[in-house]
């Protein structure tokens, strides 16, 4: 699935993600290691993977378990 980096917190090595319908998806330092990236800008294009179930916040969105940089 693809993405636009929203948000990247270097110290945390964790953001958020907007999907292309607009919503807002965050993810851990697990999810940002797991794509081997070193750093995200905002505005940039990723591919993410997705987990079903919850994000850790209650509301059921997916939580995300790879980003990493959308190649073509």
């Amino acid at each position: 699935m693809q993405a636009t980096a929203y948000t990247y917190d270097p110290e945390t090595r964790s953001g958020s993600v907007l999907l292309d319908d607009g919503t807002p998806v965050d993810f851990d330092a697990a999810a940002f290691d797991a794509g081997g990236l070193r750093l995200l800008r905002a505005g940039q294009r990723v591919r993410i993977e997705t987990a079903e179930g919850d994000g850790g916040d209650g509301d059921g969105a997916p939580r995300i378990t790879l980003v990493t940089l959308q190649t073509f």
